[in-house]
C-alpha cells in the first residue's frame, strides 16, 4: 500500500489519473490530479480532478450530476501515474459519449480502424428482432420463440465439445462464434443487454480483488 507522499507527482505538482468503469473495463477519461484532488477522491470516494486549463479543482458530476463513485485506486510500479476504477452515474465525456476515447483513428488508406464487436452483433440482433425482416435465420429464430432458441444454445454447447474434444481449434473457434451468437439471441429475447453481463463479471472481479486485499492484510 503505497503512501501520498510516495507518489511521483510532475514539476506542476500534478500526477496522471486514468478513469476506468469498474464493470466493463472500459477507459472513460484521462485526466490529471495534484494531491489536493487525489485527497478529496479518496475522502469522498468521488473523482475529483485537476483542471490545466482553469487552473483549479473539479468535483466530476458536480455540474452535470454524472457522478464516478471510486472502487478503487492503483498507483503504477513507478509511482506516477494512477488507474481510477469507479461506478458512473452517467457518461463521462462532456460530448454525452460514455466514454472520452470514442474517436477511432484512420489508417492512412483512410478508413477507420474499428472492429466488429459482440456489443455491435446484439445491436444487429436487437435491429432483427425489431425489424423481422423476411427470410433471416435470426428472424426465424424469434418466431420460433423461446424453446427453439434454448435448443440452438444447448446444440451449440454440444458442437463447441466435440470440436474441443477433437483438439481441433479451427472447428473450435467456429463453433464458439456459433454459441456466442445464439446466446446473443437469447439475450434479447430474454431483454438481458451485455452490460448486464459485464457488470455480473466485474462484480466477481471486485469482489475477488477485494478478498486478495484482505488475504495481503
Amino acid at each position: 500500500m503505497l503512501k501520498l507522499s510516495e507518489l511521483k507527482f510532475d514539476e506542476k505538482g500534478l500526477i496522471p489519473a486514468i478513469v476506468q468503469d469498474a464493470y466493463t473495463g472500459e477507459v472513460l477519461t484521462l485526466a490529471y490530479m495534484n494531491r489536493e484532488s487525489l485527497e478529496i477522491t479518496l475522502e469522498r470516494r468521488l473523482t475529483c480532478f485537476y483542471s490545466r486549463s482553469r487552473g483549479e479543482l473539479w468535483l466530476k458530476g458536480e455540474t452535470s450530476g454524472n457522478y464516478q463513485h471510486v472502487v478503487d485506486v492503483t498507483a503504477d510500479c513507478d509511482g506516477d501515474a494512477l488507474v481510477v476504477r469507479v461506478k458512473k452515474d452517467g457518461p463521462a465525456c462532456h460530448t454525452g459519449e460514455v466514454s472520452c476515447f470514442h474517436r477511432p483513428i484512420a489508417s492512412p488508406e483512410g478508413d477507420a480502424v474499428k472492429p466488429f464487436t459482440v456489443d455491435d452483433l446484439y445491436r444487429l440482433i436487437c435491429g432483427r428482432r425489431e425489424s423481422m425482416p423476411a427470410g433471416s435465420y435470426t428472424t426465424y429464430l424469434f418466431e420460433k420463440g423461446l424453446d427453439k432458441i434454448l435448443k440452438k444454445v444447448g446444440e451449440e454447447c454440444t458442437e463447441v465439445i466435440i470440436g474441443a474434444k477433437g483438439e481441433s481449434r479451427e472447428e473450435t473457434v467456429y463453433e464458439l462464434a456459433d454459441l456466442c451468437y445464439h446466446a446473443l439471441v437469447l439475450m434479447v429475447e430474454m431483454g438481458i443487454s451485455p452490460d448486464e453481463i459485464r457488470r455480473e463479471l466485474a462484480r466477481r472481479q471486485i469482489v475477488d480483488h477485494k478478498v486478495k486485499q484482505e488475504k495481503m492484510r
